[in-house]
């Protein structure tokens, strides 16, 4: 037993000398404290982050002597040898004078200076995320060069790159730690309603332009990259409260209010865990426009057929001699001379204002969860991470959305070194109790009065009114009225019973609710061979595999009998070299993606950098790259009445699934021999008229192709150095799109056939008849999803200034420009970019001991919006974000007091949404290093 002892002791005495402990201080040129500041073991995997009086401890089994690297954003990294760890460390350090130095990962997959970076990068880290003027940090990305922030609603916000982007950004992909962030039946993802909390964010990188040669399908004009911090490295508790008020003029002033906390823990040289959680409530942006889409200038008192922009229900329209007509036809009306008394034009039910079908209520729930090991404790590790997120905001699509107790959750499993990661994840969605606010208008109406109820009813009181002498304005107004009496109020118990019933109702003949429990799986792996093959060159190998199940029920996509389930895969690989004193810097990378849709698609890269200067600042970059896009599961299996319009994916095995019933006029049933017709989506791209040539008076084939794969290529000039005092990044770009993937609107005549044409262009029986359907009015809308069949070009260019004046005040100022060409003056390329962007930021960390400010001013350019929602043109704005900010190290607390659009001059990004106004908040942050 003595001798049990004895060699327990002795092993804990050697456990206890292999151990070594260093404590040290980090401070700044002016010796105050540095939080959160990097300490790491060179070659091992042990490190440690300074808390809020830059004070840190590390413990390693590393013997003496060792270095240790010292890193913080702003801040030369520095690297100190330790002999002894007797004596506490006092480390000063140097402030970097420009960026350039950051480290970045995503431009080619691995560390690397953002100096270096073979293409164009934005970063927004720590320090940017603490001092960004905008409420959130998500909403400061807008204040990088060349970044558009759609606001679809306050917790909704849709970034856009290089333009060619509705809410709906197909476009560009946005990963949260390597996981993409979209939601599976969309394809894009609601902003950062379900992404990742504030305090967590470690870096955001932003990659601008064609980026499939690394990143697969889907990062065509765009990539965003946020990572979150690790638990090894940030441990502790964190948190924020965020409070104050949102000013509208329509919605008046309403309180808000965002809470988050961080819990992380180092529990020894192997395992770490952390949680996250937030909270963020308050009122949306109100959508009041009542504008005529029918004719503009025209109210609902000047116009029988008005069709208000956010009023809905009014959509619901026909002609009303044709009512009377039918009413001869059913014995209802007694003389056919009657119906000569109706005039021959349209006219449509009375809607409902948007904010009578929706609270407007904002919240986003987030919850991340994480547990990391290290079995050897060096840089192999384990990563499960779990993500929930629970939110309610407006959504507009082909209409516009209550998302309501919208679900989203993923699951991570990773397995990752300093060389290599293999992860797999799992995305799944529930629509919760979101609905159509147009269906729900159309269908209270309904509920309440049908159509045909409504229309006859109108008919009659019209006729009556004219035999009573009234003039033609009269009649009108007293036939509405009749029609609508008895019609369900907003604010009554009835239209509430009402209205809870629709929306409830997932079938959008009757109800409005969205309804859908989509899932995608993905898994993707990357090799990085360059500490194997480095004086050869640095090779990397990686894949990934994509499978999306699609689970609508009916309801928006063609899966009545069952989810809809298919498969993307792809493989790549990269070369770098470094020549010439490594001042010369190629790249070359190509990719392989096949879906099971399409015929597999190649995308290369090649890009070559070269740094100049006697002091190696000044770097020039030229690169060509190449993307592709496949379409997305809206684009092939939707299969949507919008009201306006039936949306019909163009798969194969969509086409014929996609059958709808429709009434046919008084001639109509005469022609056909039946009072019915069913219209399968098939003959939307088979047996349809361009909108366009109907409306210059000549009906032609539309001619619609089934949707394949977009693709660009990309030729950039860019340049990063010092200046002077300055720092400075620009570049330029020319970017060729085949095949670009757009939506176009047809007619489709209830009978005849489009294409009976003979070969000298004269149209036989089949075509008449059709072109007949159209004057009966029996005909309707179809969206489609094809190419364009010219080349789509855009271009466009970027600068960006930053110095540092008096050694205390940051200042910034960059400017964009972006246009496109068409070769089809007819064509929709929904590019909503603004030609011109300015902003500029002025501020300073540390103005006197403790206190910080901060200035973000930014202008758009007068711009044209196209989307299915409705088009028109958004007058250039300008806004002015500030905030103030004061750090008290003994409570490790930052206190903040800021405004976004201070000025409160109201704007907006995209017609059909609610203006814009100012946002005006306090907020109290704890121990966020």
């Amino acid at each position: 037993m003595r001798t049990l002892l004895l060699l327990c002791v002795f092993l804990v005495g050697a456990t206890l000398s292999a151990q070594t402990t260093l404590s040290g201080t980090v401070v700044d040129p002016d010796d105050q404290p540095v939080p959160g500041a990097n300490v790491k073991l060179v070659g091992a995997a042990a490190g440690a982050v300074t808390d809020f009086n830059g004070k840190f401890e590390l413990t390693t089994r590393e013997s003496l002597p060792f270095s240790i690297t010292v890193s913080s954003i702003g801040f030369k990294t520095q690297t100190i040898e330790v002999s002894s760890a007797s004596q506490a460390l006092f480390i000063r350090m140097e402030e970097e004078t420009t960026q350039l130095g950051e480290i970045v990962l995503s431009a080619s997959r691995t560390p690397e200076r953002i100096f270096e970076s073979p293409v164009t990068i934005e970063r927004f880290g720590i320090k940017e995320i603490k001092n960004t003027a905008s409420v959130d940090f998500y909403d400061g990305l807008e204040n990088l060069k060349g970044v558009d922030i759609n606001t679809n609603s306050l917790t909704f916000k849709s970034i856009n790159t290089r333009g060619f982007a509705t809410f709906a950004n197909t476009r560009f992909v946005q990963l949260v730690d390597g996981m993409d962030n979209s939601a599976p039946a969309l394809n894009f993802p609601l902003g950062n309603l379900l992404g990742i909390t504030e305090i967590d964010v470690q870096s955001v990188e932003l990659l601008p332009g064609a980026s499939s040669a690394l990143y697969g399908a889907n990062a065509f004009n765009g990539i965003l990259f946020m990572r979150s911090k690790s638990p090894f490295d940030y441990e502790g508790v964190s948190g924020y409260v965020k409070s104050g008020i949102t000013s509208q003029e329509a919605a008046g002033d309403n309180e808000f209010y965002d809470v988050g906390i961080r819990l992380a823990k180092k529990f020894s040289d192997k395992f770490a865990a952390k949680a996250n959680f937030s909270f963020l409530r308050g009122t949306d942006w109100w959508a009041v426009d009542e504008a005529n889409l029918n004719n503009p200038g025209l109210g609902r008192g000047d116009d029988v057929n008005y069709d208000g922009l956010n009023v809905y229900g009014d959509e619901v329209s026909t002609n009303i001699r044709g009512v009377g007509e039918a009413l001869v036809n059913l014995g209802v009306l007694p003389s056919a001379g009657l119906v000569n008394l109706l005039p021959d034009e349209n006219v449509s039910r009375t809607g409902y204002l948007e904010s009578d079908l929706t609270n407007y209520n904002a919240e986003s729930v987030k919850f991340d969860a994480a547990l990391h090991y290290r079995p050897f404790a060096d840089d192999f590790e384990i990563i499960y991470q779990g993500k929930i997120g629970k939110g309610t905001t407006i959504y507009q699509g082909a209409n516009r959305y209550t998302i309501k107790d919208f679900f989203l959750q993923q699951h991570k499993l990773e397995f990752k070194n300093d060389n290599f990661f293999v992860r797999g994840y799992i995305t799944d969605e529930d629509a919760g109790d979101s609905y159509d606010m147009r269906f729900a208008g159309i269908n209270i109406n309904r509920a309440w009065k049908s159509d045909n109820q409504w229309f006859g009813e109108y008919a009659g009181a019209y006729i009556q009114a004219v035999l009573g002498g009234a003039n033609s304005e009269q009649a009108h107004g007293i036939a509405r009225g009749v029609a609508d009496t008895g019609r369900l109020i907003p604010g009554t118990p009835e239209f509430q019973n009402t209205f809870d019933r629709i929306t409830d109702d997932p079938d959008l003949t009757t109800g409005a609710k969205f309804q859908d429990a989509s899932q995608l799986r993905h898994v993707d792996f990357n090799y990085n061979f360059a500490h194997l093959t480095h004086d050869i060159a640095d090779i990397q190998v990686g894949g990934s595999f994509r499978e999306y199940k699609l689970n609508s029920f009916g309801t928006i996509y063609t899966d009545f009998d069952g989810p809809i389930r298919y498969s993307e895969v792809g493989l790549y690989t990269q070369i770098q070299k470094q020549l010439l004193d490594d001042r010369l810097k190629l790249t070359g990378a190509v990719r392989y993606d096949k879906s099971e849709l399409f015929d597999g698609q190649f995308t290369p890269r090649l890009s070559v950098g070269y740094t100049a200067g006697a002091n190696r600042d000044h770097n020039i970059r030229a690169s060509f790259q190449t993307a592709f896009r496949n379409p997305t599961t809206q684009d092939l299996f939707i299969g949507l009445d919008a009201g306006r319009a039936i949306l019909v994916g163009s798969a194969p095995t969509n086409l014929d699934r996609d059958v709808r019933t429709f009434e046919l006029s008084g001639q109509g049933a005469a022609i056909v021999g039946s009072t019915t017709v069913d219209v399968v989506g098939r003959q939307a791209y088979e047996n349809a008229f361009s909108l366009s040539s109907v409306g210059a008076g000549a009906p032609a084939s539309a001619n619609v192709g089934l949707v394949a794969p977009e693709k660009a290529k990309v030729a950039e000039l860019g340049y990063r150095g010092v200046v002077g005092p300055f720092t400075i990044d620009m570049n330029g770009y020319y970017s060729w799109y085949d095949d670009f993937i757009a939506n176009e609107t047809v007619l489709v005549p209830f009978y005849g056939d489009v294409n009976d044409v003979a070969a000298d262009g004269t149209p036989q029986q089949g075509y008449g008849l059709a072109v007949q359907a159209l004057q009966n009015d029996d005909f309707f809308a179809y969206q489609t999803y094809t190419n364009a069949t010219s080349q789509v070009r855009s271009y466009g260019a970027a600068i960006a200034a930053s110095t540092t004046i008096f050694k205390k005040f940051d200042v910034s100022a960059n400017y964009t420009y972006a246009d496109f060409e068409l070769d089809d003056p007819d064509f929709r390329a929904n590019f909503n970019t603004p030609r011109h962007k300015f902003k500029a930021s002025f501020g300073s960390v540390n103005l006197f001991k403790n206190f910080g400010f901060n200035v973000s001013y930014r202008w758009n350019d007068t711009y044209q919006w196209q989307s299915s929602f409705a088009d028109g043109q958004i007058p250039s704005f300008d806004v002015l974000d500030a905030q103030i900010n004061y750090r008290v190290p003994s409570l490790k607390s930052t206190f903040k007091a800021g405004a976004a659009n201070i000025g409160a001059d109201e704007y907006f990004t995209a017609i059909g949404t609610g203006r814009i106004g100012a946002q005006y908040y306090v907020s109290w942050t704890i121990n966020n290093l």
